[in-house]
């Protein structure tokens, strides 16, 4: 009987203790697991670090920073003939489609097949900053896993129907 009465009030400890370790948590701690500050959606451009993922309900879309393709930007304090450029590239999915690349530049260069915005299941994502610029003492070996990317989701003009897109 002694017996029984230990096991029934461990069995309740056990239990009082998981509801305590569920009001513990909150959801901004869930959120970040990654340990960097995480994204933060300010007048509409969303900013995100390099590796870092983020559902984005309002669109239905799964947004993923994978990395930077080239980065030829001018160093700071260099004088260059060319500014140069930054590609971002974007991994998106939409709740019904494939995940899809977007290779987004810091400058509009046509003759270079460099864009700042491209469209994805209706919306149109345009590249607002990618930061930090490189330096002259490290270039841009030392900027990597640092980046960081700005970008706006825009509603695409003439497309009503977002599902259109989709495969």
């Amino acid at each position: 009987m002694f017996h029984k009465a230990i096991i029934f009030s461990l069995g309740i400890l056990t239990l009082a203790g998981c509801n305590a370790q569920k009001k513990t948590k909150t959801p901004d701690s869930v959120a970040n697991t990654t340990g960097t500050k995480s994204s933060v959606q300010k007048e509409g451009v969303i900013y995100l670090n390099q590796g870092e993922n983020k559902f984005l309900k309002e669109y239905d879309m799964n947004v993923t920073f994978k990395g930077i393709s080239e980065d030829s930007r001018c160093p700071e304090g260099v004088n260059c003939i060319w500014a140069g450029v930054a590609v971002a590239q974007i991994e998106v999915m939409g709740t019904y489609t494939r995940p899809t690349v977007l290779l987004l530049a810091s400058s509009d260069n046509a003759g270079r097949n460099y864009y700042m915005s491209q469209e994805f299941n209706g919306y149109t994502i345009s590249m607002k900053e990618i930061t930090p610029f490189p330096k002259s003492d490290g270039g841009v070996k030392a900027l990597e896993g640092k980046y960081r990317v700005a970008f706006t989701i825009k509603k695409t003009e003439g497309s009503a129907n977002p599902d259109a897109t989709r495969k």
